[in-house]
């Protein structure tokens, strides 16, 4: 067994990542207050070819320092957007087709193994603030709530790790929109 060098990776371009069909998935982040955590969750959304980004609220912007340090370049493969309004971008991405799905601890949450999104089916993804989690507003206007389930003692993870988890069990079902 050996580690495979960046050629034999073959890794696409930016202009190639541009031109490569995206999975409908877009990832909304609703005041994340940690440049690193932005960051990281772009790297994430270029390593699964997410289709964009949406910054709403407080969430820093790129060329933010912290942003940088993270997404190692992504920011510059993945579309993304700021957003002020994030009740009027729901709305936005309602009429686009997309289900509209917080990721938070709730009474009528889905357990993240027990949800099987429809191939290719268009989501929004919001993921919240470190501390207080999806805002109200946009929490009260999704489809559906999804929750990850957790064995330990501090009911919650980091808001990039839960990103992480959450797209790939997504990407996962729809992997063969990938393979093109």
């Amino acid at each position: 067994m050996k580690k495979l060098t960046l050629e034999q990776l073959q890794r696409l371009s930016e202009t190639e990542f541009k031109r490569a069909p995206k999975l409908p998935i877009v990832l909304i982040l609703d005041n994340i207050r940690s440049g690193l955590n932005v960051g990281s969750l772009f790297r994430t959304a270029d390593a699964f070819r997410i289709q964009k980004i949406y910054l709403v609220g407080i969430t820093a912007r790129p060329p933010h320092k912290e942003i940088l340090k993270t997404a190692l370049g992504s920011t510059q493969t993945v579309d993304w957007e700021y957003c002020n309004d994030g009740e009027k971008l729901l709305k936005k991405l309602k009429d686009l087709g997309y289900k509209i799905i917080s990721i938070e601890q709730a009474d009528q949450s889905i357990s993240l193994e027990d949800f099987f999104p429809a191939p290719m089916e268009k989501h929004a993804i919001i993921l919240g603030n470190e501390v207080g989690g999806v805002s109200e507003s946009l929490f009260l206007n999704s489809d559906m709530v999804i929750e990850i389930p957790q064995f330990g003692t501090k009911h919650s993870l980091n808001v990039a790790v839960c990103g992480g988890i959450v797209i790939w069990q997504m990407v996962s079902n729809s992997l063969a929109g990938l393979k093109s």
